[in-house]
């Protein structure tokens, strides 16, 4: 497997967070949001599926894109894969959109394979299709030492954040269509 990012093999983008308003701005629920800025900015319109929205964008591959959210809450994320199977997706033809507490807020990157390191909805998606698909790792940092890792990531972003996330979210999806 060539390990250099192409946007034009990837057939599905999963972007990884927990359903509901009560969540939606918290860290943990990043991928759900850059998933609705690339929705967004293709016109594209979500649909449900049983345990996830969907939506299908043309023009950012050489194929149709499934963008997911899947709403099984995090730690059962990977129950979306048998829809992508049935649809003939592998493993290297997704990219998981997920908050990362090893980098900086905002710093993020691209890489392919590795192990869930702690997060569950990446550890859910491995329990299914094995450790070989891509991640884009939104940073999102760590918490203070009196904070626990579980309150910092159900917890909004600061107000200060929020405004950041205003140019952050378009430029997450840059790194995901090539732009």
């Amino acid at each position: 497997m060539n390990e250099v990012y192409d946007k034009d093999q990837i057939r599905a983008i999963i972007g990884l967070g927990n359903p509901g308003a009560k969540y939606y701005k918290t860290r943990h629920s990043i991928g759900f949001r850059v998933l609705d800025e690339l929705a967004r900015v293709n016109g594209s319109s979500w649909q449900e599926n049983n345990n996830m929205m969907y939506a299908s964008v043309s023009g950012i591959a050489l194929q149709t894109v499934y963008l997911i959210k899947p709403q099984t809450f995090m730690n059962t994320s990977g129950e979306v894969m048998p829809w992508l199977n049935k649809k003939g997706i592998k493993g290297n033809q997704i990219i998981v959109v997920h908050d990362e507490l090893e980098k900086s807020f905002g710093v993020n990157s691209i890489k392919f394979s590795g192990s869930a390191k702690g997060h569950n909805g990446l550890r859910s998606i491995i329990g299914m299709i094995g450790q070989d698909f891509w991640r884009l790792r939104f940073g999102i940092g760590r918490p203070q030492a009196e904070t626990s890792v579980s309150d910092y990531v159900l917890n909004p972003f600061s107000q200060k954040e929020e405004q950041q996330l205003l140019t952050l979210l378009p430029d997450a999806c840059g790194l995901l269509v090539g732009k």
